[in-house]
């Protein structure tokens, strides 16, 4: 061998001793942070003040052992804690060991906020210098708040006169809540006189601690001042102070309107004074009565009459009043109800119950509604509330089905186009409605491909290729005739972005109407159809 091949098989022979040892020192020395797996683990909802137990988990899922790791765990904001963060030094976390560490709090908010926890591990790999990092969180929805908060406010005052009112609070908290506080936004040209107890400021009142099942109330003299006509709304909040912030636990409104008052009765339902119901829906009834003589009234009864066979009356609860099956009346005497007891000039009492539309109801002949007859002292009301012809729609999807030939491969793979059918059913829970509609949109890669069944109905079918919308005008259905469907046939072209997943072959339909007797616009929705065909049970979801 030559000294100029002996030198070259030296060189290349160096040369891959040194690619091969810094292959060694790289694998050896290189970390993924994906390797630690962190997680927390708590309630997907708990109630205001309700005790949360998160379990933070975390693993050491690579072949290097974790050193000096350091875990940062922080409860959600406004937690009831001795401290909003905790740091803790963990020991050494070797290869495929897995650990867990406990923190609890109870957290505070608003009825469906979230509340976040959040956790952080940082740590250094055996063999490097550099420290890493992983983080994860975990959401509670605040369920319930068990809190009774509101105005006790006529509805009507004389402009310029003395207008008092209570802001009263109830808890029914499994927890002591402390520093709690009341505050009240007045409307414009309100004038504060005076409050008992008296208040921190003319705006905000010092609760202390509330126990469960103790309450009070807040009690407000002033002067409202405006033109007749003009509406007032009051705003109140029951809340605590945590870290120089008001925390809003409870909130509530009122409005008041000037004018000369005036005897009435008035009602609302699910808290709306022109309510319109669905079969099988639970009501609330609120019955208002106010005092506008020149004397108190003492001693008083009120009856509710209940007309009619679309009340489900063995659902009815009354918490202060009594059920007559007789004439199907709801009674409430002065010994329950305390404004009924004594309701002195100018002011406003309240009583309530709780009933559900029948789910089955067929009203016979009329307009399909709920009538009730409040008779209090000489005053008497009579109310009806309008219940809607319950319109549905149900949107599927299928492959295999009686209409189309349907073809294309099953499961759908990416660049090949498959065929299917979307079907329409619209619903009418009794009687008609007139200017009926259906739409939806195709997603980019779905193609209407011009088929449609029945015949009759395909020519008030009709595809925009702009705006992608398909529309069925149905015009007028229900009655004694039969409610059509309509099938129609769509092609998916999968795109390489969607493969394993379920992509959407049609988005979310909506059917809106009007119902004739009482002139109510009606609408629902019904969703999206993706490739899993939930009504076609041989047919496979994921775009191979």
């Amino acid at each position: 061998m030559s000294f100029k091949k002996l030198f070259l098989t030296i060189l290349i022979g160096g040369i891959l001793a040194v690619t091969a040892a810094g292959v060694w020192y790289w694998n050896s020395n290189s970390y993924s942070k994906g390797n630690l797996k962190l997680e927390i683990i708590g309630r997907e909802e708990a109630d205001l003040a309700q005790e949360v137990e998160y379990l933070v988990k975390f693993k050491n899922n690579g072949n290097t052992r974790l050193e000096s790791p350091k875990l940062i765990f922080k409860y959600p904001d406004h937690s009831l804690t001795d401290e909003q963060r905790k740091e803790i030094e963990l020991e050494d976390i070797y290869p495929g060991q897995e650990k867990t560490k406990k923190f609890s709090a109870r957290i505070l908010g608003k009825e469906g906020q979230a509340k976040v926890a959040k956790a952080w591990l940082n740590y250094r790999p055996k063999n490097l210098s550099a420290r890493f990092e992983s983080n994860t969180t975990h959401t509670t929805i605040i369920k319930e708040v068990p809190l009774d908060f509101g105005f006790d406010l006529p509805s009507v005052v004389e402009p310029d006169s003395k207008t008092d009112f209570n802001l009263s609070y109830f808890s029914n908290v499994d927890y002591p809540l402390s520093n709690l506080r009341v505050t009240v936004d007045y409307p414009s040209e309100f004038e504060f006189d005076s409050s008992n107890p008296e208040g921190l400021s003319k705006t905000e009142w010092d609760i202390g601690l509330l126990n469960k099942s103790e309450g009070g109330e807040v009690q407000v003299e002033g002067k409202l001042s405006g033109e007749t006509g003009e509406q007032k709304i009051f705003n109140g909040k029951l809340g605590v102070w945590q870290d120089g912030e008001f925390v809003t636990l409870k909130e509530a409104s009122r409005g008041v309107e000037l004018g000369k008052p005036s005897l009435y009765i008035s009602q609302q339902v699910n808290g709306n004074s022109d309510y319109v119901a669905s079969l099988g829906e639970a009501l609330h009834y609120e019955i208002y009565f106010k005092n506008v003589g020149e004397e108190a009234l003492s001693d008083m009864f009120l009856a509710v009459k209940l007309q009619g066979d679309g009340f489900n009356y063995d659902s009815l609860k009354a918490p202060k009043g009594s059920f007559r099956k007789g004439d199907n009346s709801v009674v409430f005497d002065s010994r329950d109800v305390t404004k009924l007891n004594f309701l002195d000039t100018g002011k406003e009492g309240k009583v309530e119950f709780w009933i559900d539309v029948k789910e089955d109801w067929q009203p016979e002949t009329g307009k399909p509604e709920l009538t009730n007859q409040v008779l209090l002292g000489q005053a008497q009301e009579e109310f009806t509330t309008v219940v809607s012809s319950g319109l549905q729609l149900n949107q599927v999807g299928y492959f295999e089905n009686e209409v189309f030939h349907n073809t294309g491969p099953i499961p759908p793979e990416v660049g090949k186009s498959t065929e299917y059918v979307v079907m329409w059913k619209p619903e009418l829970k009794f009687g008609r409605a007139k200017d009926v509609k259906i739409k939806s949109e195709l997603p980019d890669n779905v193609e209407f491909t011009g088929k449609a069944f029945p015949e009759e109905q395909s020519s008030k079918f009709n595809f925009n290729s702009e705006t992608r919308e398909l529309t069925w005008d149905l015009g007028t259905i229900g009655g004694t005739s039969t409610i059509p469907n309509i099938s129609f046939q769509v092609e998916l072209t999968p795109n390489s972005s969607q493969k394993g997943s379920t992509p959407t072959i049609i988005k979310e339909a909506e059917i809106t109407g009007v119902d004739p007797l009482t002139e109510t616009k009606m609408n629902a929705t019904s969703s999206a159809v993706d490739t899993t065909l939930s009504e076609d049970s041989d047919s496979e979801g994921e775009v191979q």
